[in-house]
Parts: structure tokens; C-alpha cells; sequence
């Protein structure tokens, strides 16, 4: 059966992995093997403009990284969990936590460790260089690639949405177009 999607303006909390969404999934060593990790600004403004909607933004990753915990705190993202092999469960305490539930919940995700995520959210987005069985999972997948501005893309719909407000969130273009040319027929 399929999976019910939600509409853009009911989504409380937008989760999000790192490696290949909020940077390109390249990993760059340093002379001395720390891990460097590049973020894009775009994003960065994407996640704070969510946060000022009222959307909760979280991270979930596979990967430890300073420069993720470092970047989360720069843009006030709270909720940042790292080193996660099985990232459902620890969706399913956060929904819990903040009484979100996950039908309310948007993921973006890029590869298989995110598919679980992606099956029980209300939306759930793939970038266009994401693994087959991610962009199989995902109801939407962006134009933008992972660490060039797919997260701000994201943000940028919901933001919209949540500004329009529920109902019309729902009300596809081409809808709106067939009712106005009936009313001027009239």
C-alpha cells in the first residue's frame, strides 16, 4: 500500500541528513586526517528562514563530524544526532519528544541509510545524484544536488507553503486555473 503524503504546509519539522544533502558527499582529509567537510551558505539561509516558520529543523547521520556539530550550532539547528546506523528510531523519539507526528515530518535524504526515514514522513525528498532506492523512496526530488542549495530548495517550498497557509497549500495551479476560467464564463 502506498504511503500517504502530506502537504507542504503541515509539516512541523524538517529532518535532514548530511553527507551528500547538506554537503556534496565529498570527504576532505587534512595533513593532519581531520575531517573537512563544506556547507553552503544558500542552505544555511534556507534552514534559518524554516526555523523562523515555525519549522523545526533537525540532523540525523551516519557520520561523527565537529565541522556538522559546529555548522549546526552557527545556524541554531538543536536537535543533531550523529553516528546513526538506524535512523528511524531515533526519528520516532524525536517526533515523540517535540509531539510531531511523523506524517508532519519531512526528510531529505540521499542514500540507503535514510530510506526508513523516508517511508513513514509525510514528504520525503531525494537530491537528484541520490542513490536509486533514495530517490525510489522519495515523493519529490530536487533540481538542486546535495551541497549546492538542495536543503535551501526544500526550505524555500515549505516556507511558501506555510506562509500561503494550509488550504491553499492543497490547491494545485492548474485547479485554480479551471475554477477562475469557470467564474469568468458565467
Amino acid at each position: 500500500m502506498a504511503r500517504a503524503t502530506t502537504l507542504p504546509a503541515a509539516i512541523r519539522l524538517l529532518v535532514l541528513d548530511v553527507d551528500g544533502v547538506l554537503t556534496d558527499g565529498s570527504l576532505y582529509y587534512g595533513p593532519r586526517g581531520e575531517l573537512l567537510k563544506v556547507f553552503n551558505v544558500l542552505d544555511g539561509h534556507g534552514i534559518r528562514e524554516a526555523q523562523r516558520a515555525g519549522i523545526e529543523v533537525a540532523v540525523i547521520s551516519g557520520r561523527d563530524s565537529a565541522a556538522v556539530r559546529r555548522r549546526c550550532r552557527d545556524l541554531g539547528i538543536r536537535h543533531v544526532f550523529q553516528g546513526i546506523a538506524e535512523k528511524l528510531p531515533v526519528l520516532e523519539r524525536l517526533c515523540r519528544r517535540l509531539r510531531v507526528l511523523p506524517i508532519e515530518s519531512a526528510v531529505i535524504g540521499d542514500d540507503v541509510p535514510d530510506v526508513p526515514m523516508m517511508q513513514v514522513v509525510g514528504l520525503a525528498f531525494a537530491v537528484p545524484d541520490a542513490h536509486e532506492a533514495a530517490r525510489r523512496a522519495a515523493d519529490h526530488t530536487t533540481r538542486a544536488r546535495g551541497g549546492r542549495g538542495a536543503v535551501r530548495e526544500v526550505c524555500d517550498l515549505l516556507c511558501a507553503a506555510a506562509a500561503r497557509g494550509p488550504r491553499k497549500a492543497g490547491r494545485p495551479r492548474a485547479a485554480r486555473a479551471t475554477r477562475a476560467a469557470g467564474r469568468k464564463r458565467r
